[in-house]
């Protein structure tokens, strides 16, 4: 490949390669549970939107602004615990919590798939990959609330959603994409690894405290 065309190549795709290293960093940054990976987040967010509206993805696309919303939320949540207790802390996630909200990803794949399927009858296009598009954006959903909540949890749920994902970008020939999404697995297991790590250090923390114990 020659010069000229790598540098073809990076301006045609120069917003999905932001989008790539604007998610990159986001996701890095909450692995290490720190405030500034909201606005970086805020900024992916955008960024495939644009990516993923071209590319006529359309639920991924909505999901941007669902993310949007989420990513405006989990930054004043986490600004709060900050503020509150002077770093971010990781939640527990109960049973009957994480089977609600896997039973709301369910139902809201079916509802997504539906309006993408309609939509695309209105527009007389068709939509690629609508109920596993769809699926994969309400589940997306769901750990967008977890990981806002601070709960563990959104990082398995993150593996298993973005192994598919990297199997649909390859067929959609977004190469770019399918492989941040590759990385984005190895991310989570960090994420998974890190919050677990802190999770430990909070119960010990606060059993040592409740025991009268000094800390170490």
């Amino acid at each position: 490949m020659t010069v000229h065309a790598i540098a073809t190549w990076l301006l045609v795709n120069k917003t999905e390669i932001a989008g790539f290293t604007a998610t990159l960093l986001g996701i890095w940054l909450t692995t290490k549970r720190l405030l500034i990976c909201w606005p970086v987040t805020l900024l992916a967010d955008f960024l495939y939107f644009v990516v993923f509206y071209q590319a006529r993805l359309f639920s991924d696309a909505l999901l941007q602004v669902f993310f949007i919303a989420f990513t405006l939320y989990g930054w004043w949540h986490w600004w709060r615990g900050v503020r509150d207790e002077g770093e971010v802390r990781v939640s527990p996630l109960g049973w009957r919590s994480a089977i609600a909200a896997l039973a709301a990803g369910a139902m809201g794949a079916v509802a997504l798939s539906r309006l993408m399927l309609y939509l695309g009858a209105q527009l007389q296009v068709t939509i690629a990959l609508p109920h596993l598009d769809a699926t994969l954006a309400s589940y997306s959903l769901v750990a967008s609330w977890w990981q806002a909540r601070k709960q563990i949890a959104n990082w398995w749920l993150w593996i298993v959603v973005d192994l598919v994902y990297v199997g649909e970008y390859v067929y959609k020939d977004l190469w770019p994409t399918a492989l941040l999404y590759l990385v984005l697995v190895g991310l989570a297991v960090l994420g998974w690894w890190d919050w677990r790590r802190a999770a430990k250090l909070q119960t010990a923390c606060c059993t040592t405290l409740r025991s009268g114990s000094p800390l170490m």
